[in-house]
């Protein structure tokens, strides 16, 4: 029998029904990722199995340095085949970590491919899996095609050319292709010169020139609805926590002024300044009806010398453990007293937050949508089995399972859909299970239905995007 077999994930005969029969033909709506749009318009044809698998993948490149592979071989400058080959000697050494489900997951979803991958066998999947990509069934168009993937929401800053959304939206490509709108360089006010080049830049893509506050927040305001007209319904922001910190209009604009002119803010003024934008990008998303998404809790670019010498976003960060809750609930707080309050996804990164989240959503649901907050799929260090199960344990006791918008893959690579699969594994064997110790009822119709809703029609009807 194969390792990646009919049954994997599954531990009982409840469970492999529900997946099965429920879960498994389900379509994908994958809200929130970070594929390049750009790669999606012109159907990029990857070379080969390294440009596909192993180019922006910090996880895997985190386990390559813990089995001493030189950095040569990860981020340097090695052939792609040698980057391969380096991969494949380290993926015996990655038994019970995530990844050697995953390699072997998408392995043989993509290419067919049963064999477990090491250092004999890495050839020969090299050779058969570049021989596969060289076909237009692996074009960047093909795949999300090949996983019946209904729409795909990239991840835009407010100043990037929508040309390649609006090319997409004239095209014949059936998956829908969204942005979603993500200003986190509109915070960055502490360094005055990136800040200074990106104000510029945003100005250029608003049309208009920006020289004063008010018209920092009309370009912020034309990109927001620029963004819509092309079928966004989502932002997101990459946060360490929630502001926690409002300033008045005025002291915003003093702010803006200050930077505008060249002088360095401080901490407190940066502090105060993300606060006030964090309530002005609110206000627009619920206007618009759209849905905020909140990643918080990451530790990024811990290893200075690492991020001097390779950058950031190459594998060198981490859950962190700042307060989060005291901070979170009174941005919810300042929204629902100003009827700002848009539908939002919380994500968590520190598990040991995960109730303090699932609890805090519970106070601000308001009826007027079904499971307007959302405690968020495990993220980034937590996608993975034991997490899931955590976070979706923490969810089911302290909200609504059955409202849940399910799992996306928050990933930059072509090869991730299969998370969806895994995900929806690990959901129903959870649910088969308790059906088989008698904590659910034996109906198949009532877990099964959940499930159904959990991986495709919650999110549907929640994201409201045009045409899905």
């Amino acid at each position: 029998m194969p390792f990646i077999s009919d049954n994997f994930l599954l531990q009982g005969a409840t469970s492999v029904r529900l997946f099965h029969s429920f879960a498994e033909t389900q379509p994908i709506l994958d809200y929130h990722c970070h594929l390049p749009v750009r790669e999606i318009a012109e159907n990029r044809q990857f070379r080969d199995l390294t440009e596909i698998w192993l180019e922006g993948d910090h996880y895997k490149w985190r386990a390559m340095r813990a089995c001493a592979v030189p950095e040569r071989f990860i981020t340097g400058d090695a052939t792609p085949r040698e980057k391969f080959l380096a991969w494949a000697r380290t993926v015996p050494q990655t038994l019970r970590n995530p990844l050697y489900h995953w390699t072997h997951l998408e392995l043989e979803r993509y290419f067919g491919i049963e064999e477990l991958l090491d250092e004999n066998t890495g050839p020969k999947i090299w050779e058969e899996v570049n021989r596969q990509l060289a076909t237009p069934e692996f074009a960047a168009q093909g795949i999300p095609k090949k996983f019946g993937v209904r729409a795909i929401c990239t991840t835009d800053d407010p100043a990037d050319s929508l040309q390649y959304h609006q090319q997409l939206c004239k095209s014949q490509f059936p998956v829908r292709v969204f942005p979603a709108f993500r200003p986190d360089r509109a915070f960055r006010i502490e360094d005055q010169g990136a800040f200074a080049g990106w104000r510029e830049k945003l100005g250029q893509s608003a049309g208009l020139e920006i020289k004063t506050f008010a018209d920092f927040l009309e370009a912020l305001r034309n990109r927001h609805d620029d963004f819509h007209k092309v079928g966004c319904r989502l932002s997101d922001h990459g946060l360490d926590t929630c502001p926690a910190e409002f300033c008045s209009d005025s002291d915003a604009e003093a702010i803006f002024k200050k930077v505008y002119g060249g002088s360095q803010a401080s901490i407190d003024e940066v502090s105060r300044w993300t606060g006030y934008l964090m309530l002005f990008f609110s206000r627009l998303d619920a206007e618009k009806g759209w849905t905020k998404q909140l990643h918080l809790g990451a530790y990024r670019n811990a290893n200075t010398r690492a991020f001097n010498r390779i950058g950031r976003d190459t594998g060198f960060d981490s859950v962190a453990d700042w307060p989060q809750v005291q901070s979170l609930i009174r941005f919810l707080d300042q929204l629902e007293q100003r009827g700002h309050l848009p539908k939002m996804i919380l994500y968590n990164l520190n598990p040991a937050d995960n109730y303090a989240f699932a609890t805090a959503i519970g106070n601000f649901q308001d009826g007027s949508v079904p499971g307007k907050l959302q405690f968020g799929s495990g993220w980034w260090f937590l996608d993975q089995k034991e997490a899931i199960e955590w976070q979706l344990n923490a969810l089911s006791n302290c909200g609504l399972l059955s409202r849940f918008v399910g799992m996306t893959t928050d990933s930059r690579s072509f090869m991730s859909y299969p998370r969806h699969e895994y995900f929806r594994r690990v959901l129903c064997n959870l649910l088969g299970n308790e059906m088989d110790t008698g904590l659910l009822p034996n109906s198949e119709e009532l877990v099964g239905g959940m499930v159904r809703n959990i991986c495709f029609d919650n999110a549907r009807q929640y994201f409201a995007l045009p045409s899905v």
